[in-house]
């Protein structure tokens, strides 16, 4: 064969869609919509777009309620295929389905201090592989909704979804998942879980 010498192109941010996931029921949150809490005066995704929109060409918001207001957000907007708040796989899924990139990268609504170099970092592990997924890790623990994720992965999705299973590690661990290594900077993966929280931290803001 004579392409098996050429390297593959390494991806680039016009391939990727950043899917925002605002689908939750934000139940630590007393049932809140965790996108549109304010913190440190902006709503919480917000602060997500602001980080994320340098890095990727495509931004889609996964929301399953208040899809007015976050169409106020200037991004298409994208209702879980899957009723009844199923979790972010569900959100993977109408993302891929949505995108017409070859990769989403995923990203939670709540966590605010996203770094600059996520995408590039999470494209850095792909090693050229084309069907890799790449998680973010920060030293101590997985962190699966900062991932990249290859839209080939569509029909495994839908075939393990169809399952009936919701577990996002154990969809990852039937695919090719790599780590990516965030332990040098662990706190960018602080999200506002608890009303006390995000009341401490706008005091502190």
């Amino acid at each position: 064969n004579p392409f098996t010498n050429i390297t593959p192109m390494t991806i680039n941010k016009s391939q990727i869609t950043a899917v925002i996931l605002a689908g939750g029921k934000g139940r630590r949150l007393g049932g809140q919509d965790k996108g549109l809490v304010e913190y440190q005066g902006k709503r919480l995704i917000q602060h997500v777009l602001d980080k994320i929109k340098p890095q990727v060409n495509n931004v889609l918001i996964n929301a399953n309620r208040n899809q007015d207001t976050y169409n106020e957000f200037g991004y298409p907007v994208i209702t879980d295929d899957l009723h009844d708040f199923q979790g972010p796989l569900a959100g993977f899924l109408t993302a891929m389905r949505a995108s017409n990139t070859d990769y989403i990268v995923a990203l939670p609504c709540d966590g605010p201090d996203l770094p600059d170099d996520l995408v590039a970092r999470l494209i850095d592990e792909t090693k050229n592989d084309k069907d890799r997924i790449v998680v973010a890790h920060d030293g101590e623990r997985l962190q699966p909704v900062h991932a990249l994720i290859p839209v080939s992965l569509l029909a495994s999705l839908e075939d393990f979804l169809e399952s009936g299973d919701r577990k996002i590690d154990r969809w990852y661990a039937k695919n090719n998942m790599v780590l990516a290594d965030f332990s040098d900077k662990p706190e960018v993966f602080f999200n506002i879980n608890t009303e006390e929280q995000r009341q401490a931290d706008n005091d502190n803001g």
